[in-house]
């Protein structure tokens, strides 16, 4: 696994675990990682990861409401 570094502003009051969580979080969201990677880049199971999702504003579904929509009309 690689390590890299990340220097922030001591301003910033978030805690590793969070920086984690929104990096993983935007990485499923992209579709670069699965859930199952990304909870193994922070440190937690997947089930975990899968409920903090919300918090940072992901969804669990990849699809767009619109795309949503568009099944549902030509189911």
């Amino acid at each position: 696994m690689k390590t890299i570094t990340l220097r922030v502003p001591e301003s910033f009051e978030l805690s590793e675990h969070d920086y984690l969580m929104a990096l993983a979080s935007k990485l499923y969201e992209d579709g670069k990682f699965s859930a199952g990677q990304a909870a193994e880049l922070v440190g937690v199971s997947k089930q975990t990861f899968i409920e903090t999702l919300g918090k940072y504003n992901v969804s669990l579904f990849s699809e767009s409401i619109e795309e949503l929509k568009e099944d549902i009309a030509n189911a």
